[in-house]
């Protein structure tokens, strides 16, 4: 600077139009854009309470609820009253609960794309319930939640327009137990999907078969670390000639958005008891959870 003050030209942000202003809120998610961006002025205020500033709702955090100063239960039914029922993508993460999911199904008729990620809260009745109200949904992403085979026959009965189905799980190295509940009812039920992350699956080569059969349209398919799967002869030739993205089930995970690494056993709340031998009884879980926490969010 050569002891010259700097006098730098900052753009007036309140001058952008109006549409590129949105555009830039939109790539935020909803709990920034109504725990701080709202409140910077007026103009900035008007903008996020325009439904059309919600078509689109992201609730993406890290997971430590008890350590959040804001509700983000609160801030979810915000964001769906803002939409004004013309929701279409949302998108949940750890704060799913069955209260939540039925508000949104009570207000969002037209939603198109669903995702729930370690959501652990959710009951079977619940979703089944609630997906009833979706006709409209052509992508469900069901990642780490502990839902049942009935849940995944009830998505594929009342979304006769699924296109995309992630069915993420987490898994432990040992033992591997064989299990085609999943692939059966996605087979059984899901005749018009086009692309399928079935991640760490249970499913054997039958199941597989069942799903390649069921489903005459798949044209994307993720096996990765389903090591029930061995993908040789008749099967592996009839993949590779229908599938155009095929992931084997030893395939990199690098691109995977979740923690891809297998371990000796399920962290809390995230295990299949079925997956549990009679050798793993010997757990020391130790979780020192501070529950006195306080928040204020009256501005919300």
């Amino acid at each position: 600077m050569s002891g010259k003050t700097a006098d730098p030209e900052w753009p007036n942000w309140l001058e952008l139009p109006l549409d590129v202003t949105a555009a830039i809120f939109s790539k935020l998610g909803a709990i920034e854009v109504l725990t701080s961006v709202q409140y910077v002025c007026s103009s900035w205020l008007k903008i996020c309470q325009d439904p059309s500033m919600w078509r689109t709702i992201d609730m993406y955090n890290l997971g430590g609820l008890f350590d959040m100063e804001f509700d983000l239960e609160k801030i979810c039914r915000g964001a769906v009253d803002r939409s004004n029922g013309n929701l279409s993508s949302i998108s949940i993460e750890y704060l799913g609960n069955d209260e939540i999911l039925q508000y949104i199904a009570d207000r969002s008729s037209h939603l198109m794309n669903l995702r729930l990620a370690n959501c652990y809260s959710i009951s079977d009745q619940v979703l089944i319930d609630s997906i009833a109200k979706f006709p409209l949904l052509e992508e469900v992403d069901l990642s780490y939640c502990l839902l049942s085979k009935e849940c995944l026959e009830a998505v594929g009965r009342s979304c006769p327009l699924l296109k995309s189905l992630k069915l993420n799980c987490q898994g432990c190295k040992n033992p591997l137990i064989e299990c085609n509940d999943d692939a059966l009812a996605i087979a059984e039920n899901m005749h018009e999907l086009r692309h399928l992350q079935i991640f760490r699956n249970k499913l054997t080569n039958s199941g597989l078969e069942a799903i390649l059969n069921g489903c005459p349209h798949l044209r994307s398919l993720d096996l990765r670390q389903c090591f029930n799967i061995n993908l040789v002869g008749n099967l592996k030739k009839r993949c590779l000639e229908n599938i155009q993205d095929l992931r084997y089930p030893n395939d990199s995970t690098s691109d995977y958005e979740f923690d891809a690494t297998l371990k000796d056993v399920y962290p809390f709340g995230m295990y299949d008891i079925e997956l549990i031998s009679d050798e793993d009884n010997d757990y020391d879980y130790d979780y020192d959870y501070d529950y006195d926490y306080d928040y204020n969010d009256d501005d919300l």
